[in-house]
């Protein structure tokens, strides 16, 4: 990412500094969660373990869960953190410096926005958005607040994937010309569930937030929330967004110019939206450069392990995801998260590999603590990035044809119906600001 680009306001840059701690190692951050089911436990088991983080309050629109939660945080620590279902509360809390957002999809962007506003840093899980407007909206505040926003694709972080895209920008498969983004998973039907009153305890109207209000159902709520599209991005943007950014990562790309995406939803009559196979070509082009291009695969039944691909785990037998990138001379595989391997020339040699984690929370602390957003390694802009081609690729087969897309206007060429679908129609008062 080239950064001499940004501009900060100075003002709003030093009110800004003024009220953060001193950047020094043993200064205690005092850390919030918000969403504390799937992902949020991974955040608590996650700034729980870290010296000089406290994990000083939850918040939860369930409040099974965030009892669950907070007995939890009470295990590993000691300490009871303050409970929340409402977030815009928690924000008023002047003591807390950071907060980590792994609600549903749909929260993601006015969430964070709410918490920059109120002088938070944010750690958000991919996709940092629900739709294209969102996605400049996010990075808009993180401009304007001067904030620290680091989005989960905790790949970015992983020593063997920084490996791996090192060896191929110094050449170790030849010339780079194609990557491909692998996601089968097997997924089974997920019923059709019947309209039922909301579950005691449950703040449905907070839930739901900037979407629109429908009866509750089982299936509009906790993960399966995923399958459907005024809440989730389908299984592209759930597991799909890591594979997408790994390969416009390794590539070395920013938006596509074309995009196209053909699918749908097979083998079961159920409640899901989403499509539940999907095929997407993107075609990246840039002045001066080579035309490079990139596809992406979700399946959710059987498969073959690609590449000896097999979820980082082999005694997975049902999963294929990772990516592959393809060289004039070789190929490189990336297996789940923190493991890769080549293979160069004809004759099919082995090449470099290694398996290597990385922790994605500490690098977001780090960043809290130094005040540089530099030292992200998915810091929101490079992750909104990444989180368009997920948008528009859904945008590409709702609408049955392919994108071209203009970066320059953040626009789709000549398609008022594909546009249309850049923004939805915001639920008072959740109402994402227009900040860009």
């Amino acid at each position: 990412m080239d950064r001499r680009t940004f501009v900060v306001n100075a003002a709003v840059a030093a009110a800004s500094a003024s009220a953060v701690k001193a950047a020094s190692p043993n200064d205690t951050i005092r850390v919030a969660s918000v969403g504390l089911r799937g992902r949020g436990k991974s955040h608590i088991d996650a700034f729980t373990k870290m010296q000089n983080v406290e994990l000083v309050a939850l918040c939860d629109v369930d409040e099974t869960v965030l009892a669950a939660a907070t007995k939890s945080v009470e295990t590993k620590t000691g300490k009871t953190p303050v409970g929340y279902k409402d977030l815009r509360k928690l924000l008023e809390d002047k003591s807390i410096d950071a907060i980590s957002i792994a609600t549903p999809n749909h929260q993601h962007t006015l969430q964070s926005i709410w918490a920059m506003q109120a002088g938070k840093d944010v750690y958000v899980e991919k996709p940092c958005s629900h739709n294209m407007f969102e996605a400049k909206q996010i990075v808009a505040a993180a401009r304007k607040y001067n904030r620290i926003v680091q989005q989960g694709s905790q790949s970015r972080s992983d020593l063997a994937l920084i490996e791996a895209v090192q060896k191929m920008r110094e050449g170790v498969i030849g010339d780079l010309y194609m990557a491909r983004g692998l996601c089968y998973k097997w997924r089974n039907t997920i019923g059709k569930a019947k309209e039922e009153p909301v579950p005691a305890g449950v703040d449905y109207d907070l839930w739901v937030g900037p979407a629109p209000m429908k009866p509750f159902t089982a299936n509009r709520f906790h993960y399966n929330w995923h399958w459907q599209w005024a809440y989730g991005n389908g299984d592209l943007g759930n597991q799909g967004i890591h594979e997408v950014d790994i390969l416009r990562w390794g590539l070395g790309v920013k938006y596509p110019t074309k995009i196209s995406a053909i699918g749908g939803h097979f083998m079961f009559d159920d409640d899901q939206e989403t499509p539940n196979t999907l095929t997407v070509a993107y075609e990246f082009e840039e002045a001066g450069k080579p035309k490079k291009m990139a596809t992406f695969e979700v399946r959710h039944w059987m498969t073959h392990h690609e590449a000896d691909i097999q979820n980082f785990d082999k005694s997975v037998k049902s999963n294929t995801v990772g990516n592959i990138f393809y060289g004039s001379n070789g190929y490189l595989a990336i297996d789940g998260y923190d493991r890769y391997n080549s293979v160069i020339g004809k004759d099919q040699q082995p090449g470099p590999s290694r398996q290597a984690p990385g922790d994605h929370f500490a690098n977001f602390i780090t960043a809290v603590r130094s005040r540089s957003r530099g030292e992200l390694t998915a810091e929101i802009e490079e992750g909104a990035i990444s989180t368009t081609l997920v948008h528009l690729a859904n945008i590409s087969y709702r609408v049955g044809r392919t994108l071209d897309f203009d970066a320059a206007t953040y626009s789709v060429k000549n398609d008022k119906e594909a546009n249309a679908m850049f923004r939805r129609q915001y639920r008072a008062p959740f109402v994402v600001p227009q900040i860009a």
